[in-house]
């Protein structure tokens, strides 16, 4: 072999992720990631706590309303660091690699693998109505020593849907976005189906008749009761609008990040508002108050309220489609965060690596899902995702406060977008996030506290991968 022949190959570049997403695929990857099974179930708990219709619209238009300032504060963040990992280049570049690594670390303990363990067990429990071999009461039991493991058919389903979509994202972003964009125009498509029955069937009078009824015979809050209610109904709207960031972290795959991926948040943000606000339009003009305040499967009540019991088991094959597509969209963007951790030293080396054919980082992929896996057979993902989602809001809070921090710090950086309504709406996205963090330490300490334990254990990772660069 020839010298040049051999500097040519010791010379070629290593395989980088390529940059082939839109506009329109960040926008359906948004809406893909957020549009979930929560809409179709929380709408009823968020009814309970508010207690009165007027109050469930403004929570949820509210909810809406911090989720877009949060998307244009990410969108000038994201447009300035197109990078795959999102906000852990945010926090890294703000408040240095300790908070970016800790960031990283959570998300893989359970933040974005709880996430999608919860998810794909939520799937797995409606595809179970149609396919009995999945059904959460089927279950199977195996001895391991003097312990017991059970698995049900809905944590099976749970695990095999994890694994055929980490196959598809496997063999490239373009095969990954493609599915998770059907399936999300299909879910979209079936959720305004249920907008369109519910505005053309619904038995009962308008909105604001039902919310006037409903004020005249519900005992008047005072002041101090009205915020602890509309803080505590805050908080079951804002988790099912998380998801919202999902564009940021495929940055890098982007092909002009600068104008497509704010283009992407605000867009598929601003989708979701609406559809949020028109699906509990059809609840409340559906459902008389009182049963949508004790109801957990809402939009199936809903249904089979409008069109009879062949409407509500539409919807449940729905939000199994619903969960699915979510779940698409959760992997392919959780996958991101891992392999720039540790290209930066941080973590595994070979978690850094791109492959060759596909683009794809496959071993932060194929670790993320291994694991996801293990939560949802387990089971133990119900305990963790309650300890942290705590912590997941507590990194919003120090990401928006980045954007601040960047400006003074990093002046001549090039802001290809500017978040609109700086420093206003910033602020109002920073300060929701506070106020959801305290309220959340005051009503659920002990597992706010175990969320704090949780970041906490990745101390020792830090430190340990900390001292290997000094030593390299």
């Amino acid at each position: 072999m020839s010298d040049s022949a051999s500097t040519a190959r010791t010379a070629a570049p290593a395989p980088t992720l390529e940059r082939r997403l839109g506009a329109l695929d960040g926008a359906l990857l948004t809406i893909g990631a957020v549009v979930g099974t929560g809409i179709f179930l929380t709408a009823g708990d968020v009814a309970r706590v508010a207690g009165t219709p007027g109050l469930v619209l403004l929570v949820w238009l509210v909810g809406g309303l911090l989720t877009l300032a949060g998307a244009l504060t990410y969108a000038e963040l994201g447009a300035m660091m197109p990078r795959a990992g999102g906000p852990y280049h945010f926090l890294r570049e703000a408040w240095g690699p300790f908070w970016g690594f800790l960031f990283g670390w959570t998300c893989l303990l359970v933040i974005m693998t709880g996430g999608i363990a919860a998810i794909a067990v939520g799937f797995g429990e409606y595809l179970g109505s149609f396919i009995p071999g999945f059904s959460s009461e089927r279950a199977w039991t195996t001895p391991l020593g003097p312990w017991r493991w059970t698995v049900t058919g809905a944590q099976l389903a749970a695990a095999l849907a994890i694994m055929l979509l980490t196959i598809v994202n496997h063999v490239g972003l373009r095969a990954g976005a493609g599915v998770q964009g059907a399936l999300t125009a299909l879910k979209f498509g079936a959720a305004l189906a249920l907008v369109a029955a519910g505005f053309a069937l619904a038995p009962t009078g308008p909105v604001p008749f039902d919310a006037v009824r409903a004020a005249e015979s519900t005992p008047t809050l005072g002041p101090a009761a009205l915020l602890g209610a509309f803080l505590t109904a805050m908080v079951a709207v804002l988790w099912t609008y998380d998801g919202w960031y999902a564009a940021t972290m495929n940055a890098a795959e982007m092909r002009r990040p600068s104008r497509d991926l704010p283009l992407a948040l605000v867009t598929g943000v601003a989708a979701v508002i609406v559809l949020y606000l028109l699906l509990n339009l059809v609840y409340l003009r559906t459902l008389p108050f009182a049963e949508l305040s004790h109801t957990t499967r809402v939009a199936e009540a809903a249904a089979a309220r409008l069109v009879g019991e062949a409407g509500a088991r539409w919807v449940s094959g729905a939000i199994a489609l619903s969960a699915f597509g979510c779940l698409a969209s959760t992997i392919l963007y959780t996958s991101r965060i891992y392999q720039p951790m540790a290209e930066d030293g941080l973590f595994f080396s070979a978690v850094a690596r791109i492959h060759p054919r596909w683009h794809v980082p496959v071993a932060s992929l194929w670790l993320q899902s291994l694991w996801a896996v293990a939560l949802a057979l387990t089971g133990s993902y119900t305990q963790l995702f309650t300890y942290v989602t705590f912590a997941g809001v507590l990194f919003h809070v120090l990401a928006g406060l980045a954007l601040f921090r960047l400006r003074v710090t990093q002046p001549s950086w090039v802001r290809p977008y500017r978040a609109w309504g700086y420093p206003i709406v910033p602020a109002l996205f920073v300060g929701g996030m506070l106020a959801l963090v305290v309220n959340t330490l005051l009503s659920a300490p002990v597992e706010s506290l175990a969320g704090l334990v949780a970041i906490a254990l990745g101390v020792p990772g830090y430190l340990w991968w900390r001292r290997r660069q000094v030593r390299a």
